[in-house]
């Protein structure tokens, strides 16, 4: 399949076509009749010898000084190389893969003023496999992602780095290698391929979609949790979450009912009357989360459809206009984005909490301490809490806001920026570690289902069960655990416990 630049609405989903999967990239007609149409305006404000920030000016402090003509065109050369000023390892390739779709999106609606032989050139090196080598480090979300982008405008021109078949090697290269002719920049080209908050916007696309599946496993892991300790299912009625009315706590009440449905675990008598909050208030909390990343959603797909841009040009106006403003800044998605890792490690937490009543045996309802037979010669699954609980730590440091963090560049001139790259690789670190707790209540709660038989779970349970026995076996006696702990980490990445239960149970939502 193809996904289409330039009609309709550009969706989380789509980002993770292209930047995972690696499907193509087309750029409609009526996108290039745009760019096309906003180009020639620009060239004849450039030949009328018009003043334009950034094309006929320097930047920031430095946009009072005036360009000649001769010195417009390789102007926009040094502006990406001065700008190409990052640090630290590469980004991921689907994470460099999606901030090169995300401007491609911004060119499209024709208002960038970049010639259209540009955009074809990202476009042909996304379907071909050519993706720029762009330091993680040096953004601070405002003039957008200026170094790292920066790096990829390198890579038009066939200079700088890039993957390609595997390999790292230089951009000229591996352009070569494609058979992707390389570009050289005229008045505007530079800046309009760099200008904007793309690598924050594409990054957080995918965050959003694998946050989005990492919370539908949490609710997995509750389910589980809960049948073993056999709990009291009335917190999770339909009308108790119908009539506060907040969105996330009903659809995440709905996933554990359909996970337990046809439980023999929950038939047990002894219920308790409540419940300790870690497994009566799971709904709540684990919705909370979900109406949070519904926000940042609706912020990153506005910027995903949206100009961010500086200067924007509008040629059907009467006479056309040039209009300079802050497009580019990152606050939007970065305040999404904080609330995606805030939220994540919330729901973390949630999950540790629920993991040290199965492993307590004063909490756990017969089950045996730390989960093993021969507790004292044993320690069982002592020291994955521990684990839990360091990660939980971390993703807490982790949850201190960047997007308040500005400091002033560019001689005062750009004195507040967003710090939203800061964000987006923080909150992508935090669901790396969600990845390993909610992987080690999963481990915790197949084995309590052991020491249940022959009383069955859920069906959606029962599948969740079937996958992680193919990969961590039962632990009978004590073995280092780490090897379960990451094998369990990535399959919970993966997703692939998550179609098992939707397979069996019906979709989650």
């Amino acid at each position: 399949m193809s996904v289409r630049i330039g009609e309709g609405r550009l969706s989380c989903e789509d980002m993770h076509r292209v930047a995972r999967r690696d499907d193509r990239v087309e750029l409609t007609d009526a996108a290039r009749r745009r760019i096309a149409h906003c180009r020639e305006f620009v060239e004849r404000k450039v030949r009328e010898g018009a003043v334009m920030y950034g094309i006929t000016t320097g930047i920031g402090e430095l946009s009072e000084t005036i360009l000649s003509p001769e010195q417009t065109e390789r102007f926009q050369r040094f502006l990406v190389y001065s700008h190409a000023a990052g640090y630290g390892d590469p980004l991921q390739i689907s994470d460099a893969r999606s901030a090169v779709l995300s401007r491609i999106s911004v060119l499209s609606q024709g208002h960038s003023g970049i010639r259209p032989v540009l955009v074809d050139t990202m476009v042909e090196m996304l379907n071909r496999g050519v993706t720029p080598v762009m330091c993680e480090k040096g953004s601070v979300g405002a003039c957008g992602d200026l170094s790292p982008m920066s790096q990829f405008a390198l890579v038009l021109i066939g200079e700088g780095e890039a993957f390609f078949g595997g390999e790292r090697m230089p951009a000229k290269a591996a352009m070569d290698k494609a058979g992707i002719p390389v570009q050289r920049f005229e008045a505007r080209d530079g800046l309009a391929s760099i200008n904007g908050s793309n690598c924050i916007s594409g990054m957080g696309a995918l965050l959003i979609v694998d946050t989005l599946q990492w919370l539908r496993q949490a609710d997995i892991a509750a389910a589980m949790t809960l049948e073993v300790v056999n709990a009291n299912m009335l917190a999770y009625d339909e009308r108790i979450h119908r009539i506060r009315g907040f969105p996330g706590a009903q659809e995440a009440a709905t996933n554990v009912r359909r996970i337990t449905d046809g439980s023999e675990m929950l038939k047990q008598k002894g219920k308790k009357v409540q419940d300790a909050y870690s497994l009566r208030s799971t709904p709540q909390v684990t919705g909370a989360a979900r109406d949070a990343l519904k926000y940042a959603r609706s912020q990153i797909e506005i910027e995903l459809n949206g100009v961010g841009d500086n200067p924007i040009f509008f040629p059907d106006d009467e006479g056309g206009t040039v209009l300079t403003g802050a497009n580019f800044q990152g606050t939007p998605m970065a305040l999404g984005l904080e609330v995606v890792g805030t939220a994540v490690t919330t729901v973390c937490v949630l999950s540790e909490r629920r993991l040290n009543r199965l492993l307590n045996r004063n909490l756990s309802v017969g089950l045996p301490a730390f989960l093993t037979k021969g507790a004292g010669m044993f320690s069982g699954m002592m020291l994955a809490q521990y684990t839990a609980g360091a990660l939980c730590c971390e993703s807490r440091i982790l949850s201190h806001p960047a997007a308040t963090g500005s400091i002033p560049a560019a001689a005062d001139q750009e004195d507040f920026v967003s710090m939203g790259m800061t964000t987006t690789l923080k909150t992508k670190q935090i669901l790396k570690n969600a990845q390993a707790v909610l992987g080690i209540e999963m481990i915790a709660a197949a084995q309590a289902m052991d020491f249940r038989r022959p009383l069955r779970a859920g069906r959606g349970s029962e599948a969740a069960y079937e996958v992680i026995r193919r990969h961590v076996a039962f632990l009978d006696e004590d073995r280092p655990l780490y090897e379960d702990i990451n094998r369990m980490a990535a399959l919970v990445e993966s997703g692939e416990i998550l179609r098992a239960v939707e397979e069996a149970a019906g979709p989650l939502v």
